[in-house]
């Protein structure tokens, strides 16, 4: 399961970030909540990137290298599941933790994820 990753990412985040001081009680949340809260989200904004990129008319034209501008030219139609999976860390983990997850494990893994869908997909 090419998610795997990331719950894995996941858990050693909360892990390593202990729990957010905040009045919504978010705090009292295992890692095991917080993982089962932010992974919908996860695979929601993986799902909208994947098939942004394999609707793109340049998927299976394109080199190896293009899949990260296809993954660039997804976002602006993913915006709402991005901003939804990266405001839920924040929520979860600590302000900046969605920004912090997004731009490190997260994009490390999607490559590989967007492949592995869009495989599974065709």
């Amino acid at each position: 399961m090419i998610f795997a990753p990331l719950i894995g990412t996941a858990f050693v985040l909360a892990v390593a970030t202990g729990p957010a001081l905040d009045s919504t009680g978010q705090a009292n949340l295992s890692a095991q909540e917080k993982i089962a809260a932010t992974e919908p989200l996860v695979r929601s904004a993986t799902e909208c990137i994947v098939h942004a990129v394999i609707a793109d008319p340049r998927y299976g034209k394109a080199a190896g290298g293009a899949l990260g501008d296809l993954i660039v030219a997804s976002m602006p139609s993913c915006r709402t599941p991005v901003r939804a999976m990266i405001d839920a860390y924040d929520r979860y983990y600590g302000e900046g933790t969605g920004e912090a997850f997004f731009m490190g494990p997260y994009l490390d893994v999607l490559p590989r994820a967007v492949m592995a869908r869009a495989k599974n997909a065709q």
